[in-house]
């Protein structure tokens, strides 16, 4: 391993949220926030990553977050595993970040945007194929803003599919740093275009931690990897009950479309022949999954 993989928290935070991580999360920032326009020109990086103490490690590396020039705030998360509402505990933490601004007394006027960028190594959004999203309040009918003050935007790596010879924009650059970084034993080109994917590799590179490091990085990969069995054992379980109900009652729509939520489930953690035999379904019904439209509740 030459490079550290930047969906681990641990990376993450070292790549993008050191002291030494300006110009590279600007850039970073701009081209998944931004559409690859040099929007942001300045920011501070709060909370700044420093080199672990290994005692009490856990929780220590889950975001980063900056402040922008105008005083927007930025939270910027790597998620690798599908915690249950997931997708409001994304909208909490931006909501409660944009209320605790104000102190007693102060005015609403005081109160500046908050960004939410969530980077998931899953499918969030199974009845969408692009990997890059952006929320706002809008109104129902003509799409008009509710001002800017909230923008959750969310890249979904298992829906990146470009190679090296397809990327193009700065955007495409970072989300292929991200998905494949950790699989490389040398910069290839067009990564090493940009001045700032350069330094990013630089601090990724392996050869660069310390021992205490590569200690925490262990022990991080040891608990996402728990994690993900964990979610296997709990979803295969639910599948053979299925399963077994099935047998006894026939197979019934019900069953079929539990089964294909369950496949959905079972996305990016095994692979599509698995899956297919879990499930019952066949191999092309499993990789149709990431843009069948989810059947609501």
């Amino acid at each position: 391993m030459r490079f550290l993989d930047p969906k681990t928290d641990f990376a993450f935070k070292k790549i993008f949220g050191s002291a030494e991580s300006k110009p590279i999360l600007i850039e970073f920032l701009n081209a998944l926030v931004y559409d690859s326009q040099p929007i942001v020109q300045d920011l501070e990086i709060l909370d700044p990553y420093q080199a672990p103490q290994l005692q009490g490690v856990k929780d220590t590396f889950l975001d980063v977050k900056a402040q922008l020039v105008d005083g927007t705030m930025v939270l910027i998360e790597m998620q690798v595993l599908n915690p249950l509402d997931f997708n409001k505990r994304v909208l909490y933490n931006v909501a409660k970040a944009y209320s605790l601004q104000l102190q007693r007394g102060q005015g609403y006027s005081r109160l500046r945007p908050v960004i939410g960028l969530t980077i998931t190594d899953f499918v969030l959004f199974p009845e969408r194929d692009r990997f890059l999203s952006h929320y706002q309040l809008l109104d129902r009918e003509d799409g008009l803003p509710y001002g800017d003050d909230i923008e959750l935007v969310f890249v979904e790596l298992p829906k990146f599919a470009k190679s090296l010879g397809d990327l193009e924009t700065l955007t495409d650059l970072w989300t292929f740093f991200l998905q494949k970084a950790g699989d490389l034993e040398e910069i290839p080109p067009p990564l090493d275009s940009s001045p700032n994917l350069d330094h990013a590799f630089h601090i990724a590179e392996t050869v660069n931690l310390s021992m205490e490091e590569f200690d925490l990085l262990e022990k991080q990969a040891f608990r996402v990897e728990d994690g993900r069995n964990v979610v296997r054992r709990a979803l295969l379980e639910g599948l053979q009950q299925g399963r077994e109900e099935g047998r006894e009652e026939g197979r019934t729509e019900g069953e079929q479309q539990r089964s294909r939520d369950i496949a959905r489930s079972l996305l990016g953690l095994l692979p599509p022949e698995t899956i297919a035999e879990k499930t019952g379904l066949t191999v092309a019904a499993v990789e149709a999954l990431n843009s069948e439209p989810v059947t609501p509740d």
